[in-house]
């Protein structure tokens, strides 16, 4: 099978639908409108060079080219929190308490509800068809990792911060103990109304949330144990976003407890080791060094996984990788090398 990674097209919507409907993802709903909006939304912003941050997301599949089918994807919203919509967390902190006449000490975990209205770069929207899991193009992995190479290729597109909100443990009916034992309290809401309704309203949470610390103490142990944790799903995401950069940011999602991750976008290592070349001609005998190879094509964004070898300072690759990209001599590239242990 041959595998293309690039952006989303109107074509592609049918094969969205079923995909999306397969997962309960909020960001990518099976929703026929809303996935032509987000498909829209994109095509532009991959177009336009001077569109706000906040009005741009970056929509990439994963397509199995035989099939002509899309069976992965994955997002960039160039920036998630404005003054009308800002970036809402907990940041999870520590408050001492000691009393001198008992001799008794605390060390508290306590919840802050915060606001960013000057917000990050985020990416989220991971999703991969399970026929194809497992296989040795790993292209989970692929659809993930190539959102950083084209942050790579237009940084000025992206905040300087790129953040990353992982899937804490949740019931097998979708349940989140964390919601139940506090936000459902506060709200009267259950967990997917309420996440659901703050994708597109925030209002309820700065009017409903307490605004003073929580004591972690005074939640259930079910509800403090998913507090900064990703689910066993989400383990190889994790383990990805740590080995290229990111670090737990001690914020959590206010609906479920979900950790965020984050990383200055230019200390990604993807982003660090990108460079640009021309592609060039002739044959090398055995190519050794694997990585992400992106092109900005006349038909859109398009890259994939590849081998390659620089001769003479330009870069030279197989045949396969120059028809499945419909590149020639001459073209400019940019790629960033992977250690085949990474994927």
């Amino acid at each position: 099978m041959t595998f293309l990674v690039r952006e989303v097209k109107r074509r592609d919507l049918p094969s969205l639908v079923e995909l999306a409907d397969s997962f309960s993802l909020l960001n990518l709903p099976a929703d026929e409108r809303i996935l032509g909006e987000k498909i829209e939304k994109s095509f532009k912003s991959f177009r336009d060079q001077d569109a706000s941050p906040e009005e741009s997301e970056y929509f990439f599949v994963v397509e199995d080219v035989e099939k002509k089918k899309v069976v992965g994807t994955s997002l960039i919203l160039a920036k998630h929190g404005t003054e009308d919509f800002p970036h809402t967390y907990f940041d999870v902190g520590k408050k001492e308490k000691y009393s001198k006449e008992l001799g008794i000490g605390f060390i508290h975990q306590t919840l802050k509800l915060c606001y960013d209205s000057d917000g990050p770069t985020e990416i989220g929207g991971l999703l991969v068809n399970d026929h194809y899991r497992g296989r040795p193009e790993k292209l989970g992995k692929q659809v993930s990792l190539i959102r950083f190479l084209y942050m790579a290729m237009h940084k000025t597109k992206f905040e300087s911060h790129i953040l990353c909100e992982l899937t804490p443990p949740l019931s097998p009916d979708g349940r989140s103990e964390f919601w139940e034992a506090l936000g459902r309290k506060f709200t009267g809401l259950p967990y997917v109304e309420a996440d659901y309704l703050s994708r597109q309203n925030k209002e309820f949470i700065k009017n409903l949330f307490p605004e003073e610390e929580i004591y972690t103490c005074i939640l259930d142990a079910r509800a403090r144990y998913v507090i900064g944790r990703v689910g066993l799903s989400t383990m190889p995401a994790k383990h990805l976003l740590e080995s290229i950069g990111f670090k737990y940011l001690n914020q959590i999602d206010p609906f479920d407890g979900g950790p965020h991750y984050g990383s200055n976008l230019e200390d990604i290592l993807l982003v660090k080791k990108a460079k640009k070349f021309e592609v060039g001609d002739g044959k090398i005998g055995q190519f050794d060094t694997l990585a992400l190879i992106g092109i900005d094509h006349a038909d859109g964004f398009r890259g994939c996984l590849t081998y390659f070898a620089i001769k003479d300072k330009k870069v030279v690759i197989p045949e396969t990788t120059k028809a499945l990209l419909d590149i020639t001599s001459s073209d400019l590239v940019t790629l960033t090398p992977i250690s085949e242990g990474a994927l």
